[in-house]
């Protein structure tokens, strides 16, 4: 039987240092992984952090939002003296909860969705008046989780512990690729690193990135990639099992 992704080339842009995994699936689905991380992730010096983490010693609820935030947050928790026993710990997805797990944090509460909304319809969450709550993040982000939050009566502060930004990188290999027909699909984990694509794809790759089909694991991604342009967008249940599925999926109807 042909493997179901059999003589296909897909982008992966995912950081480098989270990359494996997914490349390693799509060849073992029998797919061929072009590698170009379209993101860069470096952690914030530790004395940045630290009355954050200070802060983060008396409170209530600490909300991780993302993988990234589970593992550079966590190695600076952790060099502190780690969490307090009373904070409950809430995680956006199962990636960033499996993170977490990995790093010794056995209670983590998960919503079924793999956003801030889903994390804030948490019965958990509704009743936060007067709470200090952390959310551990990157630099910046959306501000729907906090300003939700501070609504609802929390006091919320950041721990913002990693820093993501566009890398210094030889995209020729890359444009030729795609010029010539040889990249069957992009898989895109957040609207940055396709921005970041774009960027060093610049005038020359515009074109036909529009029109390579793009694959996302959320459909907030997606619907960034249709705004920016991207003609075929398919939004796939979430993580790296749901891109692979979704790539499956899409290929196998197609001739």
């Amino acid at each position: 039987m042909t493997a179901p992704l059999a003589g296909r080339t897909v982008l992966v842009t995912r950081p480098q240092q989270q990359a494996a995994a997914l490349s390693q699936a799509i060849r073992a689905a029998g797919g061929e992984v072009f590698d170009f991380p379209a993101l860069v992730i470096e952690a914030v010096p530790p004395e940045a952090l630290r009355a954050s983490l200070a802060w983060l010693k008396d409170a209530d609820i600490a909300i991780f939002i993302s993988p990234n935030a589970a593992q550079f947050g966590m190695a600076a928790i952790q060099a502190a003296g780690g969490l307090q026993m009373s904070t409950e710990i809430f995680a956006v997805g199962p990636g960033t909860t499996q993170v977490l797990r990995d790093l010794g944090v056995a209670q983590v509460i998960t919503p079924q969705g793999q956003d801030s909304e889903a994390l804030l319809a948490l019965p958990q969450l509704r009743q936060v008046a007067g709470k200090r709550v952390v959310i551990v993040r990157g630099v910046g982000g959306r501000a729907l989780l906090s300003d939700t939050l501070i609504t609802r009566g929390a006091d919320v502060h950041f721990l913002e512990c990693y820093r993501r930004g566009c890398p210094q990188a030889d995209v020729a290999p890359l444009l030729s690729r795609l010029q010539t027909g040889g990249i069957d699909a992009v898989t895109i984990t957040s609207a940055e690193a396709l921005h970041n694509l774009a960027a060093l794809l610049g005038e020359a790759g515009a074109p036909v990135l529009a029109n390579t089909p793009l694959f996302a694991p959320h459909e907030k991604i997606a619907e960034a990639a249709r705004r920016f342009g991207i003609a075929q967008v398919i939004a796939t249940p979430g993580g790296d099992a749901g891109l692979v599925d979704g790539l499956i999926n899409w290929f196998g109807n197609t001739p």
